[in-house]
């Protein structure tokens, strides 16, 4: 890297005095939204793409699809870390992952944690990293043959139910709720995740004529609830300790869940939604999505709307206008569609390109509805599909946008931007920041304007790009390509920090002026 300055600041790149201004928000074009992806590894949905795979390939196929996703202005990627009570990482509690190496407890080979680099190669993209548990679902066959010493199944068969082709944690015992409460802690704690994510598998989807056998733990524990009501309680318990856990450790870790869609139909309560779902939350997986809300101990709910608009028995519409009326801003709502059912599904609706666009905009109509997430992440990689992601790159999601900030930490950044030094080479520009002296910051923002001399860095059109920043001793800094600064009549960067709050931006732009400037600039927003 060569050490050039002065010719740096002449050529390209200066903190200059232009103006910033701050428009009313476009609600089709948010600033801020969620847009999510889940990346699914149980049975190799997503990635790795087969179980023996290569760790070189698996890394090409996992950077593949970040990159997709990014081109497509996604902001946050979802990535199931255990499924089966196994591990995508070194795990005191759990054997690595067959559908990582192919054998149940079989390490990497060349060795690496996984979790760390996906993690890594996350965030130098932009985007949040939320960590997907399956908690309560210990192996997805019978086969125990399969399994490494190492997993519960084999250490504490006592803590296992038999239900239909699977065996399950047994959520009314005591012992397996602090086990899994551990086995989130310790991911929380040893890896710079963004939040810990579990889906909607609690107590199992029922089936016809079989009883989930947790008889004995309800008569030892039940203390005169009704068993529905038992193990609703033993759900919001896990999810309440749960809470506690990632906030006690890292206050700005987000804990979010994605429900199934339906909580409870009308037919049965009148507080329910207009739909005729065979199951719901309440009554048959005996979570109470509502209760998480209520109690905060949830940072964002993301019920799993995977029916079409006009769906006659669960209305992707209705269920949506269910939810919005149904949230109290104690939690974010987001809304997950399902990207898998395009051109694959009985409902025709579903053959029609536009079906997920017009959900998205749906969606915007609602101002507590604040993004989507979609399963699952091969889809949208999918040649067949490409007609409904041109649509998405050219409208929906023609912009960047970043995440929201995490419910009930809204607050004012004290820091701004102020640069230091600039140190280039022919295509790099490395930006040394003074260091923050209030707040740990992990991105920084870049806003370019063409042909003037104003940045309305309201206005997702203006983003450039998102960067993660690397700390230095007494600073921290920052790589950004020339291109950028040279495509642009003025710049300006802001930070975001681990909440997700965004600071006031400081003005950098293109001058053939030599003299060197290094003007902070703060406007107050308008």
């Amino acid at each position: 890297m060569i050490r050039n300055f002065s010719l740096a600041v002449v050529t390209f790149f200066i903190t200059a005095l232009f103006s910033m201004t701050y428009a009313q928000p476009n609600p089709m074009h948010p600033k801020n939204e969620f847009r999510a992806v889940w990346i699914a590894t149980v049975v190799n949905i997503d990635w790795p793409k087969t179980s023996t795979d290569a760790v070189a390939k698996q890394k090409e196929d996992y950077i593949e699809i970040l990159d997709a996703y990014k081109k497509l202005n996604y902001n946050v990627v979802i990535v199931q870390v255990r499924s089966v009570g196994d591990a995508f990482y070194p795990s005191k509690f759990a054997p690595w992952s067959r559908y990582l190496t192919g054998k149940e407890g079989k390490a990497p080979d060349p060795y690496y944690d996984p979790l760390e680099w996906m993690i890594t190669q996350a965030h130098m993209r932009g985007f949040e990293f939320h960590a997907w548990f399956n908690p309560f679902r210990a192996t997805f066959d019978l086969k125990k043959e399969t399994l490494s010493p190492n997993h519960d199944m084999v250490k504490h068969p006592e803590w296992m139910i038999k239900y239909g082709e699977k065996y399950y944690y047994n959520p009314g015992l005591p012992e397996v709720q602090s086990q899994l409460v551990a086995v989130v802690e310790e991911v929380v704690r040893n890896y710079d995740i963004d939040a810990v994510h579990f889906d909607d598998y609690f107590y199992p989807y029922k089936i016809a004529g079989l009883d989930f056998n947790d008889t004995a733990a309800y008569k030892k524990y039940g203390n005169g609830l009704s068993l529905a009501d038992w193990r609703r309680l033993n759900t919001n318990n896990y999810v309440k300790c749960t809470n506690y856990a990632i906030k006690n450790i890292k206050p700005w870790v987000q804990f979010g869940i994605s429900p199934f869609g339906v909580w409870r139909n009308k037919s049965v309560d009148p507080k329910g939604s207009d739909t005729q779902s065979g199951q719901t939350n309440y009554d048959d997986l005996f979570a109470d999505p509502m209760a998480w809300m209520e109690y905060k101990w949830v940072d964002y709910i993301l019920p799993q709307l995977y029916w079409s608009i006009e769906h006659k028995t669960a209305s992707y519409s209705k269920l949506l206008k269910w939810w919005s009326e149904n949230s109290n801003g104690n939690a974010a709502v987001y809304i997950g569609n399902s990207s898998y059912k395009i051109n694959t599904d009985s409902d025709k609706k579903w053959n029609n390109p536009t079906e997920i666009p017009n959900q998205i905009n749906l969606n915007r109509s609602y101002k507590n509805i604040q993004g989507n997430g979609f399963f699952s992440a091969k889809w949208f990689l999918n040649n067949s599909n490409k007609t409904v992601t041109s649509i998405l790159a050219n409208n929906q999601y023609k912009y960047p946008a970043l995440p929201n900030v995490v419910p009930g930490f809204r607050f004012k950044v004290e820091d701004i931007p102020v640069v230091w030094d600039i140190t280039t080479d022919a295509d790099i520009a490395d930006i040394i920041l003074k260091f923050p002296e209030y707040d740990k910051m992990r991105y920084v923002i870049v806003y370019g304007a063409k042909d003037s001399t104003k940045i309305d860095v309201s206005n997702p059109a203006n983003i450039i790009d998102k960067i993660t920043i690397i700390e230095k001793k007494g600073s921290i800094g920052i790589s950004v390509p020339k291109i950028y600064l040279e495509k642009h009549s003025s710049c300006a960067i802001s930070y975001i920090d681990y909440y997700g709050n965004e600071s006031e931006a400081t003005l950098l732009s293109m001058t053939k002026n030599s003299k060197t400037i290094l003007n902070q600039i703060t406007n107050d927003k308008k």
